[in-house]
C-alpha cells in the first residue's frame, strides 16, 4: 500500500508539475512581449512582496504535518480532529493579518516602486494578485496538509494540474484579447479559488473531522520551532527579488525572474518526486523502522544527488541558449547574462541536494535541533545579496543564495548521518566528489560544443545532444563508483518489463 500511495504521489505531483512547468514559459512571454519587461519586473516583484506573508506562517504547516502522521498511523481520528482545528485556527488567523498586510502594501508599496507607474495602476495591480494568497490561508493550506500527511496528496495534485491549464488558456485569451494586466491578474486569482474549495469538499466527505472538538492541551506540539526551517525556505525563495526591487531596477527584478522561471521549473520537478517520500520517512521514523529508513534514505540520497547533477549541469550548459530564444525580440533589457547564469544554477542546484538531508529533518521533526543552521544560513543570503548587490547587480544576488545554500548543505548533511543514517560522513563525502567530477565533465564538454541556438528547434537539438552526452558521463562515473546500485537498478528495470 505504501509503495502504491508512493507511486500516486510522485506520478499525480510529476504531471502537476511539468504542467505548471510549461504554461509557466507560456505566460511570462506574453507578458514581455505584450506588457514590456518594467511591466513583467513589477508582477513578478509585488507577487515576491505577497509571498512574504507566508513569512508569518513561521513554518507551523510544516509542524502541522509532522503532528499528523503519528494519529493518522495509528487511526486516531480525534487527535487528527485537535490537530486540524488548532492549525485551522492558526490560518484563519493569519488570512485576517494578510489581508491588513496587502491594505498597508497597497498604500505603500506604490510610493518606494519604480514612478514609472501610476499609484491607482500599481495599487489595483497588488489587490488583484492578492486574492489567491489570501484563499490559500482561508481555506485551503489545512486540508492540504492533511491530505499531505496522509500520503493522498495527488488529489491536490490533481486538482492543481486542472487549474493551471484552465489558467493558462483562459489567460492567453484575454492578452491576446487586449485585456489589462490587472483584469489577466484578477482572473488568475479567482481560478486559483477553484483549488482550495474542492479540497475542502474532498476532506469533509471522506474523513471524519470533528471541527466542534474541545481540547486543553495544544495538540501541535513543536509548534513554534520549525520557525527557522520556515523563514529561511522563505528568504530563499523571495530575498533576491525583494533586493532588486529596493536596490536595482525592475528590468533586472525581470531578468532575474526570465532565468529563475526555467530554473524553478528543474527545481520543481525535483521537489515533486520527493512529495511523497517525506510522508513515508515519516511513517517509518514514528514507527522506527529503522532498518527500511536506512535504506530507503540510501537509495533517495543517491537518486536525488545524481539526478540533480545530471539535469542541473545540463541546465547550466543549456539556460543562456534558451534565454536568447525566448527573449527573442525583447529589447529593452539585456536577457544575456552567463555568469549570472551559472551562479544562480548552481545556488539551486545546492537547494536541491540539500533535500533528502531536509526532507529527514522534518520527517522526524527536529526542528528545534536544527533551526541555528537556518538562522545563519538565512543571515548568510540576506548580508551577503544586500552587500553585494550595488557592486555587483544580478550575480551578488546569486552569490548570497549559493554561499546560504552551500553551508546550509553540507551542516544538514553533518546532522543527518550523526542522527538518523548513522553512517560515516566520508560517505557523503564520496558522494558530493561524484557529484563534482560529473557536473565539471558535463559543463565543460558543453564549452567544447560551443552552444548557440537562434530557434526553439535548434535549441532541442541541442538539448539532446547535450542530454546524452551528459547521460554517458554520468553512468559511467556512477558504475565507477556505485556499481552495486546501478546494477541493482537495471536489474529491477528489466524485472519489470519482463512482467
Amino acid at each position: 500500500m505504501r509503495k502504491k500511495l508512493l507511486a500516486k504521489n510522485t506520478v499525480a505531483s510529476l504531471l502537476s508539475q511539468f504542467t505548471a512547468l510549461v504554461c509557466g514559459f507560456i505566460l511570462p512571454r506574453l507578458f514581455l512581449e505584450y506588457f514590456g519587461s518594467e511591466l513583467n519586473g513589477l508582477v513578478n516583484s509585488i507577487t515576491q512582496f505577497l509571498g512574504v506573508i507566508s513569512f508569518l506562517e513561521l513554518g507551523v504547516g510544516a509542524v502541522v504535518q509532522s503532528s499528523l502522521y503519528k494519529p493518522l498511523a495509528d487511526g486516531d481520528k480525534q487527535q487528527v480532529s485537535r490537530v486540524m482545528v488548532s492549525a485551522d485556527r492558526f490560518f484563519r488567523r493569519l488570512a485576517q493579518i494578510l489581508l491588513g498586510y496587502v491594505l498597508i502594501l497597497v498604500a505603500v508599496y506604490p510610493l518606494i516602486v519604480n514612478q514609472s507607474f501610476g499609484y491607482l495602476y500599481t495599487a489595483t495591480l497588488i489587490a488583484a494578485i492578492s486574492v489567491s494568497s489570501f484563499a490559500q490561508y482561508y481555506f485551503g493550506i489545512v486540508n492540504s496538509l492533511l491530505l499531505n500527511a496522509d500520503q493522498r496528496g495527488y488529489i491536490q495534485y490533481n486538482a492543481q494540474t486542472i487549474t493551471v491549464v484552465l489558467n493558462t488558456l483562459v489567460c492567453v485569451f484575454m492578452i491576446k484579447l487586449g485585456g489589462s494586466v490587472q483584469l489577466v491578474k484578477l482572473t488568475t486569482s479567482l481560478i486559483y479559488l477553484a483549488r482550495p474549495l474542492i479540497l475542502r469538499i474532498y476532506v469533509s466527505r471522506m474523513y471524519q473531522i470533528d471541527w466542534k472538538i474541545q481540547y486543553d492541551k495544544e495538540p501541535i506540539q513543536q509548534k513554534w520551532n520549525g520557525v527557522a526551517q520556515h523563514v529561511a525556505a522563505v528568504v530563499l525563495d523571495g530575498i533576491d527579488t525583494i533586493v532588486l526591487t529596493l536596490f536595482s531596477t525592475l528590468s533586472n527584478v525581470s531578468i532575474y525572474s526570465v532565468y529563475f522561471m526555467v530554473i524553478k521549473g528543474v527545481k520543481t520537478l525535483f521537489l515533486s518526486m520527493t512529495n511523497g517520500i517525506q510522508s513515508l520517512l515519516g511513517e517509518l521514523w514514528a514507527k522506527q523502522e529503522l532498518d527500511e529508513l536506512r535504506e530507503t534514505f540510501g537509495w533517495l540520497e543517491w537518486c536525488i544527488h545524481t539526478g540533480v547533477t545530471y539535469v542541473f549541469a545540463c541546465t547550466a550548459a543549456l539556460i543562456v541558449p534558451f534565454v536568447r530564444v525566448y527573449t527573442a525580440g525583447i529589447n529593452d533589457a539585456n536577457y544575456i547574462q552567463p555568469a549570472f547564469a551559472i551562479l544562480l544554477t548552481l545556488a539551486n542546484a545546492m537547494h536541491c541536494l540539500r533535500l533528502p538531508y531536509n526532507i529527514m529533518v522534518l520527517a522526524a521533526g527536529h526542528y528545534k535541533q536544527t533551526q541555528r543552521n537556518y538562522i545563519v544560513a538565512t543571515i548568510i543570503n540576506i548580508v551577503l545579496s544586500v552587500l553585494t548587490v550595488k557592486a555587483w547587480g544580478l550575480i551578488g544576488v546569486a552569490i548570497g543564495t549559493l554561499a546560504a545554500m552551500a553551508y546550509q548543505t553540507v551542516w544538514l548533511a553533518l546532522y543527518d548521518s550523526k542522527h538518523f543514517v548513522f553512517w560515516p560522513m566520508k560517505a557523503v563525502i564520496k558522494q558530493f566528489a561524484v557529484d563534482g567530477v560529473t557536473a565539471i565533465c558535463i559543463v565543460t564538454l558543453s564549452f567544447v560544443f560551443d552552444l548557440h541556438s537562434d530557434s526553439y528547434v535548434s535549441w532541442v537539438m541541442l538539448a539532446i545532444v547535450t542530454g546524452f552526452s551528459a547521460a554517458v558521463i554520468t553512468v559511467i562515473l556512477n558504475l565507477i563508483v556505485y556499481k552495486n546500485r546501478m546494477v541493482f537498478l537495471v536489474q529491477n528495470v528489466l524485472r519489470r518489463k519482463k512482467k
